[in-house]
This record gives structure tokens, C-alpha cells and sequence, in this order.
């Protein structure tokens, strides 16, 4: 029976892990549960599953909960109950499922602790991957990819020789823009973005989707993760995303790794891992997929993966100037306040005006974030 700790068990990797989890009752246990601030879910998961412990993020939003369970459960609050929960040795695997840069001080708790981190939370390779290879390598730590794109590689690699692997594949299906000229990506609004046509996702990753930016941040993190250089790694475009990615090998050969669109397998796998359980999921059906297309992506269109693949050559800081400005943009277009193809505008301004620090450690990466988000809030 392995404990499951979640981080963000209310948003889409976090339920979807839940949903893992109530099928394979007698493998999994679910330990502690984080939230940022939606403690209805979040009382509905505790009456379920019925963990030890839960934090709430946001201070308010634990007090009410507090005052509505009473004393029948542990609650700790804010980013310093986050990071007490996972200092403490009780659980096997932790999910890393908080959107951005948030996930990356707990996240480095558990890897502290030895953990099996299924990663879910991109950004904590991003923005600091040199440093947290080197401290799983130190403290034998194991990150096991959730994305469907890494979880793919991953199973591609098994068994098979570091030095035989030529280019990994990563696929994207182009968001719902794939087919919009650039002219009419002025004008697109919130909702239009939002409406991903394979994926449900939270609002964030969406976005990133519509812009292709998380592709980039998925090169960025498939750099550290499979420790191999940019060269080697391609993105191709592929909208059935029935094919979650490929490895392409030194004879010639391509492994890909396929099936239905649905994040609950690559979690039941990370969670699983080495073995495979049977599945309880939707069956993949060759005969109705019909049609599998391959294309390059429009790197003058989606401007923010041509931005990605600079930040990796910049080096340094760079990725964590990305990440940053490109979180404050996402939130301000989804608040209304810019426009779509502003997004990237906001990210080259920082990446020209934030200073790149080479062989950053913790805090000046901390540094770099606080310094981005300032200068990104500013802009319009």
C-alpha cells in the first residue's frame, strides 16, 4: 500500500489522481491533500478518502475550513504549511500537481526525503532543473514525468541505452488556434482560448496550450528530465494527440507510445511504476482513430515556443525570466486586461530586461522570480 501525498488535489492532475486512486483501493492511500482555496471540493475529497492531513494555501479560506471540521482532521495554512507537510515522513509518493511556480519549494521537500515525486508541475524543471537533477541524484530521489508528453518518452526509454537515443519527439496538437491565421489571433477572447479541443486542463495550462508555450516549457523540461541536449529534442505537430511522444533511436527506429487522451493514464503509471495495472480506463481502438497526421509548428504564429527554445540557449536564469513573465501574462489575459498575442510581447520585454544569472543557486532563482513578476505586473 504506497501514501499518497497531493499537492493541489482540487485542480484537474490532482482530481484525476483521486480518481486513480478510488480505483486501485487496495494500492493506494491517500495520505495528506493541498489546496489553494476551494475547501468545498476539498471537504468532499477529506469525507472520501479521508487523509490525515490537508493544508489550505489561502489563510481564510483554512480558517473557515477549520471552523467547519472542527478537530477531526489536521489543517495547516499558507506556503509555510505546505512546506511543513511535506518535510514530514509520511507518505511514499508525492504528486506534484500545483500550477507553476509554486510547486517548486515542496516539491524540493520531498525530493529531500527520498520520495518518488510524479511530477506533474513543469515548472519546477524549468526554472531550476540543474539544481534539482543534482539534489535527486544526491538524495536518491526518483522523478517519475506525469505530462502525457514525458510520461510517453519515459515508457519509450525503458530498457533501451542512453547513447543509442538520436532526438525525442514531443507532440502538441496545436490548441485550438492551430488553424487560426496569425491576423486573426489579435482579437481572439478568453473563452476561444479556453476551448482546447482534446484536453480538459485547468485555466492556466490551457492558455499555455492556446499559445504553445507549454510545448517550450516541455522542451525546457525534457532537457533536465531525460538529461539530453536541446538539438536532440523536436516538437512536432500532431492533433489527434493520440500519440503523446516519440523516441527516435540511433538505427533509425521510432517508439511511440499511444492511447486515448485521458491524463488518468500517465498518473496511474507514475504512481505504478515499475509495473502496470490493468487498466480501467477507456480502451484505445485503432479502427476509429482512422488518421494520424504529423506536421512541423509555426514557429512565426506561436512566438512564445520560438521564445522557449532562446531561453534554453540563453542558459542561466533565463527559463525562470520565461516562466515567470509568462505566468503574469496568462493572468492578465485571462483577467481581461491584455490581448492573446500580448502574452509573448510581455515575456520578450522581461527576458530583455531582467538580468540572466549563470549557475544560479535557490535563492537567486527565488530572486529572479519575485524581480520578473514585478517588472511583468507592470506592463500592459
Amino acid at each position: 500500500m504506497k501514501k499518497i501525498f497531493i499537492l493541489g488535489s482540487t485542480g484537474s492532475i490532482g482530481t484525476n489522481t483521486l480518481d486513480v486512486i478510488r480505483n486501485y483501493p487496495d494500492r493506494f492511500k491517500v495520505e495528506t491533500l493541498t489546496v489553494n482555496s476551494n475547501i468545498e471540493l476539498l471537504e468532499k475529497q477529506i469525507k472520501e478518502f479521508n487523509p490525515s492531513l490537508v493544508v489550505v494555501r489561502n489563510e481564510k479560506s483554512a480558517e473557515q475550513l477549520k471552523r467547519s471540521l472542527g478537530n477531526s482532521i489536521e489543517v495547516l495554512s499558507g506556503d509555510k504549511g505546505l512546506i511543513e507537510a511535506t518535510r514530514r515522513n509520511n507518505y511514499d509518493i508525492l504528486v506534484s500537481a500545483l500550477v507553476g511556480f509554486a510547486g517548486l519549494a515542496p516539491t524540493i521537500e520531498g525530493i529531500k526525503l527520498s520520495k518518488r515525486i510524479a511530477l506533474a508541475n513543469k515548472e519546477t524543471l524549468v526554472v531550476a532543473g540543474e539544481l534539482i537533477t543534482a539534489l535527486c541524484k544526491e538524495c536518491n530521489s526518483e522523478l517519475v514525468p506525469v505530462d502525457s508528453e514525458h510520461s510517453a518518452i519515459f515508457q519509450c526509454l525503458v530498457g533501451e541505452k542512453s547513447p543509442e537515443v538520436k532526438k525525442l519527439i514531443l507532440t502538441a496538437s496545436g490548441g485550438p488556434f492551430l488553424h487560426h491565421s496569425s491576423e486573426s489571433l489579435k482579437n481572439v477572447s478568453v473563452a476561444e482560448a479556453l476551448n482546447h479541443p482534446n484536453w480538459k486542463m485547468g485555466s492556466k495550462v490551457t492558455i499555455d496550450s492556446a499559445s504553445m508555450m507549454n510545448k517550450g516549457l516541455e522542451v525546457i523540461e525534457a532537457q533536465w528530465l531525460f538529461g539530453i541536449e536541446k538539438e536532440k529534442i523536436e516538437v512536432v505537430v500532431h492533433p489527434q494527440s493520440i500519440v503523446h511522444s516519440m523516441v527516435e533511436f540511433i538505427d533509425g527506429s521510432i517508439k511511440a507510445q499511444m492511447g486515448l487522451p485521458d491524463m488518468r493514464l500517465p498518473i496511474q503509471y507514475a504512481l505504478s511504476y515499475p509495473e502496470r495495472l490493468c487498466g480501467y480506463l477507456p480502451q484505445t481502438k485503432l479502427p476509429e482513430i482512422r488518421d494520424l497526421s504529423f506536421f512541423e509548428p509555426d514557429y512565426k504564429k506561436f512566438e512564445c515556443l520560438k521564445l522557449a527554445y532562446q531561453a534554453i540557449e540563453c542558459g542561466g536564469t533565463a527559463p525562470c525570466i520565461l516562466n515567470a513573465a509568462n505566468e503574469i501574462a496568462v493572468g492578465k489575459f485571462l483577467e481581461g486586461s491584455i490581448r492573446f498575442l500580448q502574452i509573448p510581447e510581455i515575456i520578450k520585454k522581461a527576458l530583455n530586461a531582467i538580468e540572466n544569472h549563470r549557475g544560479p543557486d535557490i535563492n537567486t532563482i527565488f530572486d529572479c522570480d519575485r524581480q520578473t513578476r514585478e517588472f511583468a505586473s507592470k506592463l500592459s
